[in-house]
């Protein structure tokens, strides 16, 4: 039986990406793939989580996660299922480990205006063994964005060692906020690449 027949045309061009991406590392493969699904998956993400952050985050995590395990993929399906799948996966875990994250004390009061405010405090707490593994994960990955050009590497370390948030790195470059998403969104495709390298070495 002929697969072909079930599959769009658009669906086969995406098995041919796969193919040279595999088979030959076609960066250009990589990139049309991404731009195919960016925009689709950032919504999806963004209707989950209600934040264009963590959703622009959770993008690029979702093309790490499906082009690490490229060579997994079966054409049983099409490549925007299994990768919505993972997305929405890789989101609702995020999501679940968020929740963990944070201990709801049940405090609700009324503010000046009369308003009820609800407080949730972060357990931030860590066992000896959470926090050196912690720590090895801080320092290996340190090592990789120092790779990247100098104005990736700063984004980067704002971003997510010092957990900035889009807004406040915008005000402290000085930069207008579509650059600081653009530079970053840039800056996680080359760190994706540097790992993939690395991992291809091993």
């Amino acid at each position: 039986m002929d697969k072909k027949r079930k599959f769009s045309k658009k669906a086969l061009r995406d098995f041919e990406l796969i193919d040279a991406a595999i088979e030959f590392n076609d960066q250009n493969a990589y990139t049309e793939l991404m731009s195919n699904y960016k925009n689709s998956i950032f919504y999806t993400i963004l209707k989950m989580t209600k934040n264009s952050d963590d959703a622009e985050d959770l993008t690029i995590e979702a093309f790490s996660k499906a082009f690490n395990k490229l060579d997994k993929f079966k054409k049983d399906y099409t490549f925007s299922t299994w990768l919505f799948r993972i997305a929405k996966n890789n989101t609702i875990d995020h999501i679940r480990k968020k929740k963990l994250k944070t201990t709801s004390l049940n405090t609700t009061f009324k503010d000046g205006s009369g308003k009820n405010v609800d407080i949730d405090l972060k357990d931030l707490k860590k066992t000896p063994g959470e926090e050196t593994i912690h720590k090895q994960k801080v320092l290996l990955v340190r090592r990789f964005v120092s790779k990247l050009p100098n104005k990736y590497e700063n984004l980067v370390k704002y971003r997510y060692f010092d957990e900035l948030s889009y807004n406040e790195i915008a005000k402290k470059t000085k930069a207008p906020l579509g650059t600081i998403k653009a530079q970053l969104f840039r800056a996680r495709e080359l760190l994706f690449q540097i790992l993939k390298d690395k991992k291809n070495q091993i």
